[in-house]
């Protein structure tokens, strides 16, 4: 680790020079590939230079004990001594962490999937409960959050909703929301009061650049129809909604929540893309069915990532045996704290399996 840190400041070293020689200066290509190239590597160079600045500050405080001061004096040196100490300890995890791949897909825009699994009616009025919750959270992060297709079940909920959520970061945050989460509350139409569980599957996809998936025009089958609203009925005499059909996959792809045809086949366009890409990285480790099942599963209540508990006012991540309180807060948005859980979590197993 300490030799890959020396070979970043000396390469940021040299980035710097190069920079700074006239002959780059009036070249701007290669000015700003080095540039970036130096963006990429600066903050990791930073902490590398505070931790060793903080390395020496210690050295050189634990000098001072061989001084023979007085009894407080010395006492003063310990306990600063201790102070640094924890201070370095800090300053070597962020370097660590600093130092795993990063994520290529984490600062995309996304599509987010909703769909009612086991539970019937109550199902669709929770997949509603969880597109807000993913609503409210972007809101706070100053994102915006567009429906691209949704399939009401007619009392409130969602048989399916498919939106994209676009912000900095975006799948960063929520990438660890894909699996299958399970409600238990005891639904607004139970007259004797019985608790009820039903489940819903989130899949996320990180938005594929057109460049990035190669689809050949043949390959589709396009059909156009009327848009439908709630209960059914056609609520737009113009053939607006667009239904997207990749042949050699058998992949759909629908959007109807724009009133331009050309709108909804874009946004059908950009789900079908998200989608290939996906399966094309996960050629890597499985079959495509494998793939959707590792997001989703089958909606089974076994298959649970996380419950959320209304009785008992909990929510509960069951891939970190994390549980929080004060549900409706949770479920207005503030997912900062759970997030964060995860994503510590992860770092710390990646971190593990890139050391050894």
């Amino acid at each position: 680790m300490w030799d890959r840190l020396k070979q970043l400041e000396k390469r940021y070293q040299e980035l710097e020079r190069q920079m700074a020689a006239p002959e780059v200066a009036t070249d701007l290509k290669k000015l700003q590939a080095l540039a970036q190239e130096k963006a990429g590597i600066e903050e990791l160079v930073k902490k590398y230079r505070k931790y060793k600045a903080t390395a020496k500050q210690l050295e050189e405080t634990k000098a001072m004990l061989d001084g023979g001061q007085d009894e407080d004096m010395s006492a003063l040196v310990k306990q600063e001594i201790e102070e640094l100490g924890a201070k370095l300890n800090h300053q070597l995890g962020e370097l660590k962490l600093a130092l795993l791949p990063k994520d290529a897909n984490d600062d995309r825009d996304i599509i987010m999937e909703i769909r009612a699994g086991a539970g019937g009616d109550e199902a669709g009025l929770f997949a509603a409960n969880l597109f807000r919750m993913y609503s409210r959270y972007a809101q706070a992060k100053g994102w915006a959050v567009d429906i691209i297709d949704s399939n009401e079940s007619g009392i409130g909920g969602f048989k399916e909703i498919i939106f994209e959520i676009k912000g900095k970061g975006a799948f960063s945050r929520l990438k660890y929301e894909r699996g299958v989460h399970r409600v238990q509350r005891v639904p607004v139409t139970e007259s004797l009061g019985r608790l009820h569980t039903s489940t819903a599957t989130v899949a996320v996809l990180p938005q594929a650049d057109e460049v990035e998936v190669d689809i050949n025009p043949d390959d589709l089958k396009i059909d156009f129809y009327h848009s439908r609203g709630a209960g059914g009925q056609n609520v737009n005499k113009v053939a607006t909604a667009v239904r997207i059909t990749h042949l050699p996959t058998g992949m759909v792809s629908t959007c109807q929540d724009e009133r331009s045809q050309l709108r909804n086949r874009t946004k059908a366009m950009s789900v079908l893309r998200a989608r290939l890409l996906d399966i094309e990285r996960s050629k890597q480790e499985a079959e495509i069915t494998q793939q959707r099942r590792s997001q989703v599963g089958s909606g089974d209540r076994s298959e649970k990532i996380r419950t959320y508990n209304y009785p008992q006012d909990r929510i509960s991540d069951h891939r970190i045996g994390l549980n929080l309180r004060n549900l409706p807060r949770v479920l207005d948005g503030e997912l900062d704290e759970l997030i964060d859980a995860l994503a510590t979590s992860d770092q710390t197993k990646r971190l593990e399996g890139h050391l050894a």
